[in-house]
């Protein structure tokens, strides 16, 4: 069974935020034993804006808008102080 290791959710004026990280088994997929997804999506529209995932045979990476980019992913608490970094310069460009 999964443990989670953080999850969080709340709206930050237009944007709902979804934090989710847990700790799987290792396998091929997720050598480092944690499966994530971070996403930022704009309330009005639904679209993703920010989004990091490391979705099976994907690897790390992150979406900004439609493009998706590679991660080097460290360990958990790099990746929200890097989604928190992320959110606040998406949200400093869309003012």
């Amino acid at each position: 069974m999964p443990d989670i290791i953080f999850e969080h959710r709340h709206i930050d004026g237009k944007y709902l935020i979804e934090m989710k990280i847990i700790r799987i088994k290792k396998d091929t997929h997720y050598p480092e034993g944690i499966k994530y997804s971070l996403v930022a999506i704009d309330r009005e529209t639904g679209k993703r804006m920010l989004g990091f995932d490391n979705h099976e045979k994907r690897g790390h990476h992150l979406h900004r808008l439609t493009r998706e980019l590679p991660y080097d992913f460290i360990d958990e608490w790099k990746l929200i102080e890097d989604f928190n970094a992320e959110y606040e310069k998406m949200r400093k460009r869309s003012k």
